[in-house]
């Protein structure tokens, strides 16, 4: 154990309550006011395990079914990425499924009332709907909006079938809300989408760099990891905020807001000067360097200072570190991948990998963390803002590889790509966009300024809404709702930010007449007429098979997997690539330990830019910058699912809370309990004061969870990868 540990107990645990024990103890404390013990006869026990269904870490759990019912979850012992650990939400992961509040028959608006109906009347509703938009208003009208939380396969079916088959134009996923930054810097510097590392090269630094992560309450499976290095590594936190995870750091750069890619590039500067990179490999290995060093030479310490807020001491420290370091890893998340200027920033980090010659070794690597547990398989399987596996949609030699394989006509693929999640939002404004299918996710709650997106949705002349739950702000907004079942209702796979694909498996059935999300889009293809061309998709094996030939001889290539069949055989899944006849049944591997990478000649790129200021900035009505985040490690997004726990909103805060400085408090009158407005210049929102030095005077922080938040978030985005910029909001707080 490292000099940082943080003892977090809860994750440790190797079993969980005994089932058999719970229901002694309750129908001990029913049956007889003495207490007499009734005994207590159980059908026999299965276990399976499965890949679990909420953030991207990718952990397994072993879930023990009695009678098709799953009565207790245990995190599996022996699978790589949490050997045994898991956080309250892998504890509770079967929980919600079980909810009273699950959706068990679609619904048809009538009279203003969402009313049950069944399915071959919802399926026939779905087409009809479709097809009198696109009459009306042209192919391009009905779009959708995807998710990373389904499986795989079912993913590149909806992706097949909205698009080849319905002729769909414009469908993204809410992946863009998490890693489309990540995805669009990593494609410009390394020819492709490719994360490079595997979880033990937080075992196996010598310094880490977190950059925006708050891992400790994030990612805690991934913290975990971390403490468990045995190097004594230095800990550097870039972080407006003294995040659990700042706490336990050698060194907290607590820069100002949206300052990351000016730091960044300083550093560069003086690691630079000092000679503390590694030539040969950038000669090797980069392009770009040149005129990247040229322009990082403006970058000095006083220009970094005035820009971060930070002391020279501390600017020149962190350097020291990360000059001495023999194995330095650089991770981001959502800090950095939610920003106006997020694809350049992450770009900067990348550039600091490459110079110094960090990348495809153990404990290096320009690494940036997933959100969703499938948003890897979104980014690679979905067919939304790409062709299957990173191809191009406006490439005719793609698009014809892509129908060959398939076994399609290819005039059926579009030869113009979708537009990304907020150009879709903007469509519906100006009436381009009609009709909107929204599949496993939350928009009226989780998209940005979302007080603006209510209204916007009003104005479609059809909404379509296919989740767990009728009760979320999205479904009640619906004209048809088609109930789905959830990932442990299901066969297929998830990808973790490892890159790691493993197994999901139907434990049990979705509840009343709800049906998987594979077979509500079989069921539309045959409604539709275009069934016959999807009969090769007919299960999710059979789909993964086939996306194992359409990854053939690309990056990402998993042909030699062998199927799920081959997945169920190693049990501890497998990163990719994994190509036909290779089989590596190494259980971590990284890529470019060759120093190629997937651009045309081999080499990463510098990519860079002159940063730029947040759209919105602090004035004297709004003097506050509202920073957002992850509340606690039982929340997750927008809690449709964890706040149908009673464990997990027990874990939780009862309240809505701000994190406000006591400098800022004092200032305004309020100490910790008290009730403030924070406003902004879209809404505002009620929440209890919390009096803390974590955040920086002229900042507060808001969990983001609560369903109001987002009243208040700004409608920035960054201009390449289209992300919103969540995390920099002018507000005001006053007392109320």
């Amino acid at each position: 154990m490292s000099r940082f540990a943080l003892p977090i107990p809860q994750l440790r645990a190797r079993t969980g309550p005994r089932t058999d024990e719970l229901a002694r103890v309750r129908l001990a404390s029913a049956g007889s006011a003495r207490g007499r013990q009734i005994p207590v006869r159980h059908a026999p026990t299965s276990v399976a395990s499965s890949v679990c269904g909420f953030c991207s870490t990718g952990c397994s759990l072993d879930v023990h079914v009695r009678d098709r019912r799953p009565v207790n979850v245990v995190p599996t012992d022996v699978y790589p990425v949490n050997s045994g650990s898991a956080c309250p939400k892998g504890w509770e992961a079967m929980t919600p499924m079980s909810s009273a509040g699950r959706a068990t028959t679609p619904l048809l608006r009538r009279g203003g009332r969402l009313e049950p109906v069944s399915w071959d009347v919802a399926f026939d509703e779905f087409c009809s709907k479709v097809r009198r938009v696109q009459a009306d208003h042209g192919a391009d009208s009905f779009a959708f909006l995807s998710t990373g939380q389904i499986v795989t396969e079912e993913m590149a079916l909806l992706g097949a079938v909205a698009k080849f088959g319905l002729g769909m134009v414009h469908g993204d996923g809410n992946t863009r809300q998490c890693m489309a930054t990540a995805v669009t810097a990593y494609k410009e510097c390394f020819g492709f989408d490719a994360p490079p590392y595997t979880y033990a090269d937080f075992e196996e630094s010598d310094v880490v760099v977190l950059v925006g992560s708050n891992l400790a309450i994030a990612h805690p499976i991934m913290f975990e990891r971390l403490q468990r290095n045995p190097h004594r590594p230095e800990i550097i936190v870039v972080d407006p905020r003294a995040t659990e995870t700042a706490m336990i750091a050698t060194r907290h750069l607590a820069t100002a807001p949206k300052s990351d890619q000016t730091l960044f590039y300083g550093i560069a500067r003086e690691l630079i000067a000092r000679e503390a990179i590694d030539r040969r490999y950038i000669a090797e290995h980069t392009s770009g360097f040149e005129d990247y060093a040229a322009f990082v030479a403006d970058f000095d310490a006083g220009r970094v200072c005035a820009a971060t807020g930070l002391d020279v001491e501390s600017y020149l420290g962190a350097i020291d570190a990360i000059a001495a370091g023999k194995r330095v890893s650089f991770w981001w998340t959502m800090g950095v991948n939610q920003g106006h200027a997020a694809t350049r920033t992450a770009q900067a980090i990348i550039a600091l990998a490459l110079m110094t010659g960090n990348i495809g070794r153990p404990g290096t690597g320009a690494n940036s963390i997933t959100g969703q547990c499938n948003a890897m398989g979104s980014r690679l399987f979905s067919n939304t803002a790409s062709l299957f596996c990173g191809r191009d949609t406006t490439n005719p030699e793609h698009r014809q590889e892509v129908a060959d394989i398939i076994g399609i006509d290819a005039a059926a693929i579009p030869d113009r790509p979708s537009w990304a999640y907020d150009q879709i939002i903007e469509g519906i404004v100006k009436g381009k966009i009609r009709g909107l299918w929204v599949i496993a996710t939350n928009p009226a709650h989780s998209w940005i300024n979302h007080g603006h997106l209510h209204d916007v949705l009003e104005r479609l002349d059809v909404l379509v809404v296919q989740d767990l739950y009728a009760d979320t702000e999205t479904a009640v907004l619906s004209d048809l709702f088609l109930p789905a079942a959830g990932w442990a209702e299901k066969e297929g796979t998830f990808i973790n930010s490892e890159r790691r694909i493993g197994r999901v498996r139907a434990l049990h059935q979705p509840p009343g007449d709800a049906r998987t999300d594979f077979e509500i889009f079989q069921g539309i293809a045959e409604v539709w007429g275009c069934g016959p061309m999807f009969r090769r998709w007919r299960t999710p094996a059979k789909v993964f098979d086939l996306l194992a030939e359409l990854s053939r001889g690309r990056p990402c290539d998993i042909s030699g997997i062998g199927g799920h069949t081959g997945l169920d055989e190693v049990a501890v899944g497998v990163q990719w690539p994994q190509p036909e006849g290779s089989l590596d049944t190494a259980v971590e591997r990284r890529l470019f330990e060759d120093g190629r990478f997937f651009t045309p000649d081999q080499r990463a790129r510098f990519v860079f830019e002159e940063p730029t200021v947040a759209p919105e900035r602090a004035s004297d009505r709004y003097p506050l910058v509202l920073l957002t985040g992850r509340g606690t490690t039982a929340q997750w997004h927008t809690q449709t699912r964890t706040g149908r726990s009673p464990v997990l909103a027990a874990l939780g805060p009862e309240h809505l809370y701000v994190d406000m400085s006591p400098a800022d408090a004092e200032a305004r009158g309020v100490k910790s309990g008290d009730t403030v407005a924070v406003t902004s210049r879209r809404g505002a929102v009620e929440a209890r004061v919390f009096v803390t030095p974590s955040v920086a005077t002229g900042q507060v922080f808001l969990p983001m969870h609560d369903r109001r938040i987002n009243v208040l978030t700004a409608p920035g985005f960054d201009p390449y990868s289209r992300q919103p910029s969540y995390k920099h909001s002018a507000v005001q707080v006053a007392a109320v």
